[in-house]
């Protein structure tokens, strides 16, 4: 590991060496503009100065970064490849002027969260709120989007945290690591019409119910189907969804029954108006935290784990409720 870990440094070096940051700079601004001329008016510089630049750069790379169209440059393959670092690069820099700022200014430090985009919003949320609670406040800066391109926003530290259904593969060419916030059961929600409809006899009911459905792409949509085959049931999909509001809003408005964790249950029932058709432990939904840190040591993220494990999924783990319901079939008190 020291000799792994010498060698890289080694190699970093001899990259500092090379690589003229001013000179990849002048490459970013030219390759974005298409011409020489006008990056030369952007950095106010002459013409002769860039296109001095550019060859000293493209000699200590060893390679041609453009070709010439008419009055326009065209980037090469590797040309290409400099310029998705180099946007890299420069966007790093910029985060880090603006940690560096807010600090020396008194301004809260910034958060930066990616939740996936098969995350309920209230789950986000809910898991999302202890961070702005610290004694220390951060400003909280949230992207949402598919796991692949957090994944890479993760590995280039452009994100403190990843919120995620799923865990990630430890043998991944990402990084990172898995932080279980916690797992409950799923429940199935409608208009108070159609929760009465199919309440009774749940999830058998359930046989001849028009359901909303997440797509295959989120982790519980397994869960349900192999559920579903268990109970021998082959209930009538009315719609399936990428976004868990709309999934919601479609059930608000009475097109079929949908799901959601049971952890939210109440804020469910109190934002969309609906009543509990019934709910299963059977389906297990889990929340991960993915992070470049082994071990915890960003006060938010450390806030959120906490959280998530002593308050938002303590209770939500069991079906253990004051009121009656319908779970698996039976009634429960």
């Amino acid at each position: 590991m020291a000799a792994e870990y010498k060698l890289y440094w080694r190699r970093v070096n001899n990259s500092m060496a090379r690589l003229n940051y001013k000179h990849l700079h002048y490459f970013w601004v030219v390759a974005r503009e298409g011409s020489i001329a006008q990056a030369a008016q952007l950095l106010h510089v002459t013409p002769q100065t860039i296109s001095g630049q550019l060859g000293q750069f493209e000699k200590s790379l060893g390679t041609k970064l453009f070709t010439r169209s008419g009055r326009h440059l065209l980037l090469t393959e590797a040309g290409r490849t400099a310029m998705e670092y180099a946007g890299d690069i420069f966007l790093l820099g910029a985060e880090l002027e603006d940690q560096l700022s807010s600090r020396s200014s008194g301004r809260p430090p910034c958060f930066r969260v990616g939740v996936a985009d098969v995350v309920p919003k209230l789950i986000a949320h809910r898991l999302l709120a202890p961070a702005l609670q610290l004694a220390e406040p951060v400003r909280i800066i949230c992207r949402e989007g598919k796991l692949d391109n957090l994944l890479a926003d993760i590995a280039l530290h452009r994100l403190d945290m990843l919120l995620t259904d799923r865990p990630i593969n430890p043998g991944g060419s990402v990084r990172a690591f898995n932080h279980l916030l916690g797992e409950c059961g799923t429940a199935f929600f409608a208009t108070p019409g159609l929760a009465q409809r199919y309440r009774d006899n749940f999830p058998y009911s359930l046989k001849d119910a028009p359901l909303l459905l997440p797509t295959h792409e989120t982790a519980i949509r397994g869960g349900l189907t192999q559920w579903f085959d268990e109970l021998q049931l082959h209930p009538s999909i009315t719609g399936e969804f990428d976004d868990s509001a709309l999934m919601k809003a479609f059930g608000q408005a009475g097109v079929g029954i949908f799901t959601a964790p049971m952890a939210i249950g109440d804020e469910v029932t109190r934002q969309y108006k609906v009543e509990t058709v019934g709910q299963t432990n059977s389906v297990r939904e889990q929340f991960y935290a993915i992070s470049t840190e082994r071990k915890l040591k960003h006060p938010a993220v450390i806030a959120i784990r906490d959280t998530a494990r002593q308050k938002i999924f303590r209770r939500a783990g069991t079906l253990a409720e004051p009121e009656m319901l319908w779970i698996d079939g039976r009634a429960e008190s």
